[in-house]
């Protein structure tokens, strides 16, 4: 998670998949809400694979999430990350 480049999102499925858990997204975002408080891991780069936030946008994190996301350039469409634009493809890393 730590390699999600800027302005580069990833699903909380895709996530399970790198990591080697298969279809273990569910435990991905419950792992995450777990992160000690003031974590340098990435974790505002980890949304659903509509490209939401996943978290309450009128909550204390889902407003941090999408203010860090909007920092690094994300765009947002109808509350919406442009998935093809901004989903990170490690293997385009490697080329």
């Amino acid at each position: 998670m730590a390699v999600i480049p800027p302005g580069k999102v990833v699903s909380y499925g895709q996530l399970a998949e790198l990591a080697g858990l298969g279809r273990a997204a569910r435990w991905v975002g419950r792992t995450l809400s777990r992160l000690p408080e003031g974590t340098t891991l990435p974790w505002h780069r980890v949304i659903g694979a509509d490209g939401r936030i996943s978290l309450p946008s009128d909550s204390p994190s889902g407003i941090e999430q999408r203010q860090r996301l909007l920092a690094e350039g994300i765009i947002f469409r109808n509350d919406r990350v442009d998935m093809r634009r901004h989903r990170w493809n490690p293997l385009e890393a490697c080329e």
